[in-house]
């Protein structure tokens, strides 16, 4: 499954809408049914609109009527791999939880963590 899942994300990244800072991201998230949501990142010249593509994913698979998740791939245009921005911590964090997470590039390079590895000391409905 972690193939499908890498070869989703890669190509989704070729979706992606990034005019300005070229940087093409594609996330493909598996869930508990074995189904893979997959998304882009979308810039805006107003930079704060974008979204990034880890984003995409988890709001289109909860559309989908999703809601437990196994695991992600994150693909990005890099030589070294891209971990997801401190948004998208937050909102795997709120929506996968310790979720696997799968860095790649198109060179081939690839690493296997899990969220906690980068999000240490989430801050989540446990503190409301």
């Amino acid at each position: 499954m972690n193939r499908a899942l890498i070869d989703a994300a890669l190509a989704v990244r070729e979706r992606a809408h990034a005019p300005f800072s070229k940087f093409r991201v594609g996330a493909a998230l598996l869930d508990s049914s074995g189904r893979i949501h997959t998304g882009c990142n979308v810039e805006n010249a107003t930079y704060g609109l974008t979204m990034c593509a880890e984003r995409v994913a988890i709001f289109k698979a909860i559309s989908e009527g999703a809601r437990e998740f196994q695991r992600i791939a994150i693909a990005a245009d890099a030589s070294t791999l891209t971990p997801p921005c401190g948004a998208c911590r937050q909102i795997l964090w709120e929506f996968c939880g310790n979720i696997e997470i799968i860095l790649l590039n198109p060179q081939g390079l690839e690493e296997t963590l899990h969220l906690k590895d980068l999000f240490p000391r989430p801050f989540d409905a446990s503190f409301l």
